[in-house]
Protein backbone atom coordinates (compact mmCIF):
# COMPACT_ATOMS: atom_id res chain seq x y z
CA UNK A 1 0.00 0.00 0.00
CA UNK A 2 2.94 2.37 0.24
CA UNK A 3 5.57 3.69 -2.49
CA UNK A 4 8.77 1.79 -1.58
CA UNK A 5 11.85 3.75 -1.93
CA UNK A 6 14.45 1.30 -1.27
CA UNK A 7 18.12 2.89 -0.55
CA UNK A 8 20.17 -0.30 0.75
CA UNK A 9 23.32 -0.25 -0.59
CA UNK A 10 23.82 2.83 0.05
CA UNK A 11 25.96 4.24 3.05
CA UNK A 12 24.78 7.08 6.29
CA UNK A 13 27.36 9.30 5.00
CA UNK A 14 25.25 9.67 1.17
CA UNK A 15 21.77 9.93 2.84
CA UNK A 16 22.04 13.31 2.98
CA UNK A 17 19.09 16.04 3.22
CA UNK A 18 20.74 17.35 -0.40
CA UNK A 19 20.76 13.87 -1.74
CA UNK A 20 17.38 12.79 -0.91
CA UNK A 21 15.45 16.05 -1.04
CA UNK A 22 14.32 14.71 -4.33
CA UNK A 23 13.61 11.35 -3.16
CA UNK A 24 11.81 11.50 -0.11
CA UNK A 25 8.34 12.84 -0.25
CA UNK A 26 6.42 15.60 1.31
CA UNK A 27 3.52 17.44 0.59
CA UNK A 28 4.77 20.82 -1.17
CA UNK A 29 3.67 24.03 0.34
CA UNK A 30 3.73 26.72 -1.30
CA UNK A 31 3.97 30.12 1.11
CA UNK A 32 5.04 32.34 -1.30
CA UNK A 33 1.92 31.70 -3.56
CA UNK A 34 -0.61 32.45 -1.28
CA UNK A 35 1.10 35.58 0.33
CA UNK A 36 -0.33 37.22 -2.89
CA UNK A 37 -3.36 36.10 -2.20
CA UNK A 38 -3.40 37.33 1.76
CA UNK A 39 -1.54 40.44 1.45
CA UNK A 40 -4.50 42.73 0.02
CA UNK A 41 -6.82 41.03 2.95
CA UNK A 42 -4.02 41.56 5.67
CA UNK A 43 -3.73 45.44 4.46
CA UNK A 44 -7.16 45.72 4.50
CA UNK A 45 -7.74 44.74 7.88
CA UNK A 46 -4.34 47.32 9.06
CA UNK A 47 -6.45 50.19 7.34
CA UNK A 48 -9.83 49.50 8.26
CA UNK A 49 -9.65 47.07 11.40
CA UNK A 50 -12.51 45.07 12.53
CA UNK A 51 -15.17 46.15 10.06
CA UNK A 52 -12.60 44.36 7.32
CA UNK A 53 -12.21 41.09 9.47
CA UNK A 54 -16.22 41.25 10.12
CA UNK A 55 -16.54 41.64 5.99
CA UNK A 56 -13.84 38.96 5.45
CA UNK A 57 -15.76 36.79 7.95
CA UNK A 58 -18.76 36.96 6.04
CA UNK A 59 -17.25 36.09 2.73
CA UNK A 60 -14.91 33.11 3.25
CA UNK A 61 -16.80 31.86 6.55
CA UNK A 62 -20.48 32.45 5.36
CA UNK A 63 -21.32 34.36 8.93
CA UNK A 64 -22.44 37.78 9.78
CA UNK A 65 -21.60 38.77 13.17
CA UNK A 66 -21.82 42.12 14.57
CA UNK A 67 -18.71 41.70 16.62
CA UNK A 68 -15.39 38.93 16.79
CA UNK A 69 -15.63 38.89 20.17
CA UNK A 70 -16.97 35.39 21.74
CA UNK A 71 -19.42 36.09 24.75
CA UNK A 72 -18.59 35.62 28.03
CA UNK A 73 -21.75 33.21 28.66
CA UNK A 74 -20.93 31.38 25.84
CA UNK A 75 -17.28 30.28 27.33
CA UNK A 76 -19.28 29.27 30.17
CA UNK A 77 -21.89 27.49 28.42
CA UNK A 78 -19.47 25.54 26.55
CA UNK A 79 -17.68 24.57 29.65
CA UNK A 80 -20.75 23.60 31.39
CA UNK A 81 -21.52 21.57 28.48
CA UNK A 82 -19.02 19.71 27.80
CA UNK A 83 -18.85 15.80 28.55
CA UNK A 84 -17.76 14.89 31.89
CA UNK A 85 -15.04 12.58 30.20
CA UNK A 86 -13.94 15.31 27.61
CA UNK A 87 -13.67 17.18 30.55
CA UNK A 88 -11.73 15.15 33.11
CA UNK A 89 -9.47 14.13 29.85
CA UNK A 90 -8.52 18.20 29.27
CA UNK A 91 -8.20 18.55 32.42
CA UNK A 92 -5.76 15.92 33.02
CA UNK A 93 -3.67 17.03 30.01
CA UNK A 94 -3.89 20.60 31.31
CA UNK A 95 -1.91 19.06 34.36
CA UNK A 96 0.60 17.01 32.66
CA UNK A 97 1.10 20.15 29.81
CA UNK A 98 1.59 22.54 32.98
CA UNK A 99 4.31 19.84 34.50
CA UNK A 100 6.70 19.52 31.83
CA UNK A 101 6.29 23.23 30.40
CA UNK A 102 6.96 24.47 33.98
CA UNK A 103 10.09 22.67 33.99
CA UNK A 104 11.47 25.51 31.13
CA UNK A 105 11.21 28.03 32.78
CA UNK A 106 14.84 29.53 32.89
CA UNK A 107 16.11 30.83 35.98
CA UNK A 108 17.73 34.57 35.86
CA UNK A 109 21.53 33.92 34.94
CA UNK A 110 24.06 36.28 36.69
CA UNK A 111 27.94 36.20 35.61
CA UNK A 112 30.72 38.18 37.43
CA UNK A 113 32.95 39.24 34.71
CA UNK A 114 35.16 41.06 36.95
CA UNK A 115 34.92 42.35 40.71
CA UNK A 116 32.44 45.40 40.38
CA UNK A 117 31.02 44.50 36.69
CA UNK A 118 28.35 41.41 36.60
CA UNK A 119 26.05 40.67 33.74
CA UNK A 120 22.48 39.41 34.62
CA UNK A 121 20.10 37.90 32.12
CA UNK A 122 16.90 37.83 33.03
CA UNK A 123 14.02 36.12 31.02
CA UNK A 124 10.89 38.56 30.71
CA UNK A 125 7.46 37.46 29.16
CA UNK A 126 5.95 39.34 26.38
CA UNK A 127 2.51 41.24 27.29
CA UNK A 128 0.42 40.04 25.21
CA UNK A 129 -0.24 36.47 23.10
CA UNK A 130 -2.11 35.26 20.24
CA UNK A 131 -3.15 31.88 19.61
CA UNK A 132 -4.48 30.54 16.52
CA UNK A 133 -6.81 27.46 17.08
CA UNK A 134 -7.88 25.91 13.39
CA UNK A 135 -11.16 24.79 12.39
CA UNK A 136 -11.42 23.16 9.73
CA UNK A 137 -11.58 19.48 9.31
CA UNK A 138 -11.81 18.84 12.89
CA UNK A 139 -12.02 20.84 15.94
CA UNK A 140 -8.67 20.86 18.01
CA UNK A 141 -9.40 22.01 21.53
CA UNK A 142 -5.97 20.16 22.59
CA UNK A 143 -4.31 22.70 20.19
CA UNK A 144 -5.72 25.28 22.97
CA UNK A 145 -4.32 23.70 25.70
CA UNK A 146 -1.07 23.36 24.20
CA UNK A 147 -0.80 27.14 23.18
CA UNK A 148 -1.87 28.75 26.22
CA UNK A 149 -0.42 26.75 28.41
CA UNK A 150 3.27 27.81 27.81
CA UNK A 151 1.80 31.68 27.56
CA UNK A 152 0.63 31.48 30.95
CA UNK A 153 3.49 29.56 32.55
CA UNK A 154 5.84 32.24 31.40
CA UNK A 155 3.68 34.73 32.91
CA UNK A 156 2.15 36.27 29.59
CA UNK A 157 -0.55 38.71 31.14
CA UNK A 158 -2.97 38.46 27.87
CA UNK A 159 -4.06 36.17 25.89
CA UNK A 160 -6.05 36.31 22.92
CA UNK A 161 -8.17 33.60 21.06
CA UNK A 162 -8.90 33.34 17.52
CA UNK A 163 -10.78 30.67 16.00
CA UNK A 164 -13.00 29.90 12.70
CA UNK A 165 -16.71 30.52 13.37
CA UNK A 166 -18.72 27.90 12.92
CA UNK A 167 -22.09 28.99 11.13
CA UNK A 168 -23.61 25.44 12.53
CA UNK A 169 -22.87 26.69 15.88
CA UNK A 170 -24.58 30.07 15.37
CA UNK A 171 -21.32 31.81 14.16
CA UNK A 172 -18.86 31.30 17.29
CA UNK A 173 -16.37 28.66 17.39
CA UNK A 174 -16.57 24.83 17.76
CA UNK A 175 -18.13 24.33 21.51
CA UNK A 176 -14.96 22.49 22.65
CA UNK A 177 -12.36 25.23 21.70
CA UNK A 178 -14.94 27.34 23.48
CA UNK A 179 -14.92 25.10 26.41
CA UNK A 180 -11.45 24.44 26.43
CA UNK A 181 -10.72 28.12 26.37
CA UNK A 182 -13.25 28.19 29.44
CA UNK A 183 -11.08 25.84 31.45
CA UNK A 184 -8.07 27.34 31.52
CA UNK A 185 -9.23 30.94 32.46
CA UNK A 186 -9.44 32.60 28.83
CA UNK A 187 -11.75 35.46 28.63
CA UNK A 188 -11.00 36.76 24.87
CA UNK A 189 -12.00 34.74 22.42
CA UNK A 190 -12.82 36.38 18.73
CA UNK A 191 -14.91 34.30 16.18
CA UNK A 192 -12.26 34.55 13.43
CA UNK A 193 -10.71 32.77 10.94
CA UNK A 194 -7.74 32.51 8.55
CA UNK A 195 -5.06 35.29 7.37
CA UNK A 196 -7.93 37.85 8.53
CA UNK A 197 -7.37 36.44 11.79
CA UNK A 198 -3.40 36.60 12.24
CA UNK A 199 -4.02 40.38 10.82
CA UNK A 200 -6.19 40.98 13.63
CA UNK A 201 -4.19 39.73 16.05
CA UNK A 202 -1.13 41.36 14.99
CA UNK A 203 -2.44 44.74 13.65
CA UNK A 204 -5.33 45.22 16.10
CA UNK A 205 -8.39 46.11 16.20
CA UNK A 206 -11.57 48.23 17.95
CA UNK A 207 -12.40 45.05 19.44
CA UNK A 208 -8.89 43.09 19.91
CA UNK A 209 -5.79 44.85 20.64
CA UNK A 210 -2.71 43.99 19.00
CA UNK A 211 -0.29 41.05 20.49
CA UNK A 212 3.29 40.84 20.53
CA UNK A 213 3.74 37.25 19.66
CA UNK A 214 1.51 34.92 17.65
CA UNK A 215 1.08 30.85 17.70
CA UNK A 216 -0.34 28.00 16.34
CA UNK A 217 -1.20 26.30 13.68
CA UNK A 218 -3.78 26.74 10.47
CA UNK A 219 -3.78 26.11 6.75
CA UNK A 220 -0.73 27.50 3.93
CA UNK A 221 -2.96 31.32 4.10
CA UNK A 222 -2.71 31.36 7.94
CA UNK A 223 1.05 30.40 7.27
CA UNK A 224 1.39 33.07 4.88
CA UNK A 225 -0.17 35.42 7.25
CA UNK A 226 2.01 34.88 9.31
CA UNK A 227 5.10 35.69 7.25
CA UNK A 228 3.40 38.72 6.34
CA UNK A 229 2.80 39.41 9.76
CA UNK A 230 6.54 38.58 11.09
CA UNK A 231 7.69 41.69 10.27
CA UNK A 232 5.47 43.37 13.36
CA UNK A 233 5.49 40.51 15.63
CA UNK A 234 7.18 37.15 16.66
CA UNK A 235 5.63 34.16 14.83
CA UNK A 236 6.20 30.47 15.91
CA UNK A 237 6.34 28.90 13.10
CA UNK A 238 4.94 28.72 9.62
CA UNK A 239 3.13 25.26 10.08
CA UNK A 240 2.99 23.02 7.26
CA UNK A 241 0.60 19.49 6.47
CA UNK A 242 1.54 17.18 9.40
CA UNK A 243 4.14 14.33 9.39
CA UNK A 244 5.38 11.17 10.74
CA UNK A 245 8.35 9.26 10.45
CA UNK A 246 9.04 5.54 12.28
CA UNK A 247 12.15 3.69 12.14
CA UNK A 248 11.31 -0.16 12.86
CA UNK A 249 13.02 -2.90 12.58
CA UNK A 250 11.91 -6.73 11.95
CA UNK A 251 10.95 -7.00 16.04
CA UNK A 252 8.03 -4.46 15.62
CA UNK A 253 4.72 -4.95 15.83
CA UNK A 254 3.03 -4.61 12.06
CA UNK A 255 -0.27 -3.66 13.72
CA UNK A 256 1.49 -0.83 16.02
CA UNK A 257 2.95 0.78 12.79
CA UNK A 258 -0.06 0.58 11.07
CA UNK A 259 -1.93 2.05 13.30
CA UNK A 260 -0.36 5.32 13.99
CA UNK A 261 0.06 5.54 10.21
CA UNK A 262 -3.25 5.90 9.63
CA UNK A 263 -3.53 8.14 13.06
CA UNK A 264 -1.57 10.88 11.69
CA UNK A 265 -2.81 10.48 7.90
CA UNK A 266 -6.55 10.99 9.24
CA UNK A 267 -5.14 14.33 9.97
CA UNK A 268 -5.25 15.64 6.37
CA UNK A 269 -5.16 14.52 3.06
CA UNK A 270 -1.94 16.78 2.72
CA UNK A 271 0.18 14.32 5.63
CA UNK A 272 3.02 12.92 5.22
CA UNK A 273 3.98 9.03 6.32
CA UNK A 274 7.78 7.79 6.09
CA UNK A 275 8.06 4.42 7.24
CA UNK A 276 12.11 3.63 7.65
CA UNK A 277 13.24 0.20 7.85
CA UNK A 278 15.91 -2.28 7.79
CA UNK A 279 13.47 -5.28 7.05
CA UNK A 280 11.73 -6.12 4.10
CA UNK A 281 9.24 -8.63 5.94
CA UNK A 282 8.16 -6.10 8.39
CA UNK A 283 7.28 -3.70 5.29
CA UNK A 284 5.47 -6.46 4.03
CA UNK A 285 3.61 -6.82 7.04
CA UNK A 286 2.37 -3.47 7.43
CA UNK A 287 1.32 -2.94 4.11
CA UNK A 288 -1.08 -6.17 4.63
CA UNK A 289 -2.26 -4.47 7.66
CA UNK A 290 -2.71 -1.11 6.49
CA UNK A 291 -4.74 -3.22 3.20
CA UNK A 292 -7.07 -4.51 6.28
CA UNK A 293 -7.73 -1.07 8.42
CA UNK A 294 -7.55 1.54 6.38
CA UNK A 295 -10.80 0.63 4.24
CA UNK A 296 -13.18 0.24 7.69
CA UNK A 297 -11.82 3.62 8.97
CA UNK A 298 -14.04 6.75 9.98
CA UNK A 299 -11.92 8.84 7.62
CA UNK A 300 -11.01 6.32 4.98
CA UNK A 301 -10.92 8.75 2.12
CA UNK A 302 -8.48 11.42 3.82
CA UNK A 303 -6.33 8.56 5.23
CA UNK A 304 -6.19 6.79 1.91
CA UNK A 305 -5.27 9.97 -0.07
CA UNK A 306 -2.20 10.92 2.11
CA UNK A 307 -0.84 7.19 2.21
CA UNK A 308 -1.27 7.15 -1.32
CA UNK A 309 0.14 10.91 -1.75
CA UNK A 310 3.14 11.66 0.10
CA UNK A 311 4.27 8.92 1.98
CA UNK A 312 6.32 5.75 1.63
CA UNK A 313 8.06 3.10 3.13
CA UNK A 314 12.34 3.38 2.75
CA UNK A 315 14.12 0.27 3.18
CA UNK A 316 17.43 0.69 4.58
CA UNK A 317 20.65 -1.39 5.59
CA UNK A 318 21.20 -0.81 9.01
CA UNK A 319 20.28 1.21 12.36
CA UNK A 320 23.26 4.19 10.92
CA UNK A 321 21.12 4.50 7.45
CA UNK A 322 17.80 4.84 9.07
CA UNK A 323 18.66 7.53 11.17
CA UNK A 324 20.44 9.00 8.36
CA UNK A 325 17.39 8.76 6.68
CA UNK A 326 15.36 10.56 9.01
CA UNK A 327 17.80 13.12 10.40
CA UNK A 328 17.99 14.32 6.47
CA UNK A 329 13.67 13.79 6.37
CA UNK A 330 13.51 16.22 9.57
CA UNK A 331 10.10 14.65 10.71
CA UNK A 332 8.02 16.93 13.04
CA UNK A 333 7.03 13.48 14.64
CA UNK A 334 9.57 10.63 15.18
CA UNK A 335 8.71 7.18 16.56
CA UNK A 336 11.52 4.72 17.33
CA UNK A 337 10.44 0.99 17.44
CA UNK A 338 13.57 -0.64 17.03
CA UNK A 339 16.14 -2.71 19.57
CA UNK A 340 17.90 -0.27 21.62
CA UNK A 341 15.37 2.78 20.97
CA UNK A 342 16.10 5.13 24.08
CA UNK A 343 20.15 4.72 22.49
CA UNK A 344 18.97 5.52 19.08
CA UNK A 345 17.00 8.43 20.46
CA UNK A 346 19.08 9.99 21.55
CA UNK A 347 21.30 9.65 18.48
CA UNK A 348 18.68 11.22 16.56
CA UNK A 349 19.71 15.26 15.13
CA UNK A 350 16.31 16.46 13.53
CA UNK A 351 13.10 16.14 14.79
CA UNK A 352 10.72 17.89 16.17
CA UNK A 353 9.23 15.36 19.10
CA UNK A 354 10.68 12.24 19.85
CA UNK A 355 8.33 9.23 20.65
CA UNK A 356 10.76 6.42 21.99
CA UNK A 357 9.82 2.35 22.34
CA UNK A 358 6.10 0.53 21.32
CA UNK A 359 4.21 2.40 24.13
CA UNK A 360 4.52 5.75 23.16
CA UNK A 361 2.54 6.63 20.17
CA UNK A 362 2.52 10.39 18.40
CA UNK A 363 -1.04 10.00 19.56
CA UNK A 364 -0.06 10.09 23.65
CA UNK A 365 2.26 13.60 22.46
CA UNK A 366 -1.05 14.67 21.05
CA UNK A 367 -2.74 14.54 24.47
CA UNK A 368 -1.54 13.27 27.43
CA UNK A 369 2.01 13.15 27.55
CA UNK A 370 2.56 16.91 28.56
CA UNK A 371 4.72 17.52 25.46
CA UNK A 372 3.61 20.29 23.19
CA UNK A 373 2.20 19.30 19.90
CA UNK A 374 3.16 22.40 18.03
CA UNK A 375 5.91 21.25 16.22
CA UNK A 376 8.38 22.32 13.14
CA UNK A 377 7.26 20.81 9.84
CA UNK A 378 8.51 20.73 6.36
CA UNK A 379 11.59 20.01 7.10
CA UNK A 380 12.01 22.62 9.37
CA UNK A 381 13.21 20.89 12.62
CA UNK A 382 16.56 21.16 11.32
CA UNK A 383 16.61 24.48 12.53
CA UNK A 384 14.01 25.30 15.41
CA UNK A 385 12.15 23.80 17.69
CA UNK A 386 8.57 23.45 19.42
CA UNK A 387 6.34 25.68 21.10
CA UNK A 388 7.54 26.03 24.48
CA UNK A 389 7.56 28.55 27.53
CA UNK A 390 10.87 30.00 25.60
CA UNK A 391 8.61 31.24 22.93
CA UNK A 392 7.25 33.78 24.97
CA UNK A 393 9.77 34.91 27.02
CA UNK A 394 12.87 37.35 25.72
CA UNK A 395 16.22 36.99 27.00
CA UNK A 396 17.47 40.83 28.42
CA UNK A 397 20.81 41.69 29.61
CA UNK A 398 20.99 43.45 32.96
CA UNK A 399 24.52 45.64 33.06
CA UNK A 400 25.84 46.54 36.36
CA UNK A 401 29.08 47.93 36.77
CA UNK A 402 30.96 50.52 39.73
CA UNK A 403 33.47 53.20 38.72
CA UNK A 404 36.45 51.30 39.42
CA UNK A 405 35.58 48.55 36.94
CA UNK A 406 34.61 51.09 34.03
CA UNK A 407 38.12 52.07 34.96
CA UNK A 408 39.67 49.59 34.80
CA UNK A 409 38.44 48.74 31.14
CA UNK A 410 38.73 52.45 29.85
CA UNK A 411 42.20 51.87 28.12
CA UNK A 412 40.62 48.33 26.06
CA UNK A 413 37.45 50.44 25.16
CA UNK A 414 39.98 53.81 24.29
CA UNK A 415 41.52 50.94 21.95
CA UNK A 416 38.49 49.46 20.45
CA UNK A 417 36.81 52.95 19.76
CA UNK A 418 39.46 54.08 18.04
CA UNK A 419 40.02 51.22 15.71
CA UNK A 420 36.47 51.68 14.90
CA UNK A 421 36.86 55.67 14.84
CA UNK A 422 34.49 56.10 17.07
CA UNK A 423 35.10 58.64 19.13
CA UNK A 424 32.02 59.39 20.82
CA UNK A 425 31.86 55.83 22.22
CA UNK A 426 35.70 56.58 24.20
CA UNK A 427 34.26 60.20 25.55
CA UNK A 428 31.19 58.33 26.94
CA UNK A 429 33.32 56.47 29.14
CA UNK A 430 36.20 59.18 29.49
CA UNK A 431 33.35 61.50 30.86
CA UNK A 432 32.84 59.55 33.50
CA UNK A 433 36.24 58.11 34.07
CA UNK A 434 38.86 60.81 32.95
CA UNK A 435 42.55 59.64 31.20
CA UNK A 436 45.56 60.90 32.36
CA UNK A 437 45.92 63.91 29.99
CA UNK A 438 46.39 63.15 26.40
CA UNK A 439 45.94 59.31 27.00
CA UNK A 440 42.76 59.20 25.18
CA UNK A 441 43.40 61.66 22.28
CA UNK A 442 47.05 59.52 21.89
CA UNK A 443 44.90 56.03 21.59
CA UNK A 444 42.55 57.15 19.17
CA UNK A 445 45.15 58.75 16.74
CA UNK A 446 47.66 54.93 17.14
CA UNK A 447 44.65 53.06 17.06
CA UNK A 448 42.51 54.92 14.16
CA UNK A 449 42.01 52.43 11.39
Amino acid sequence: MLARIDLRGKTPATLTAGELSAVLPRAALDVTAALEAVRPVCEDVRTRGGEAVREYTAKFDGVELPSTRVPAEALATALRELRPPVRAALTEAARRARLVHKTQLPADAWTAVDTGSTVTERYIPVRRAGVYVPGGLVAYPSSVLMNVIPAQVAGVSEIAVASPPQSEYGGLPHPAILAACGLLGITEVHAVGGAQAIAMLGYGTDECAPVDVITGPGNVYVAAAKRLLRERVAIDAEAGPTEIAIIADDGADASFIAADLIAQAEHDPLAACLLISTSAALTDRVDAELARAVPSARHADRISAALAGQSACVLVDDADSALAVSDAWAPEHLEIQAADAAILARRVRNAGAIFVGAWAPVSLGDYLAGSNHVLPTGGTARFCGGLSVLSFLRGVHLVECDERALAAVAPHIDALGGAEDLAAHVQAVRVRVPAKSGQARNRLAEDAP
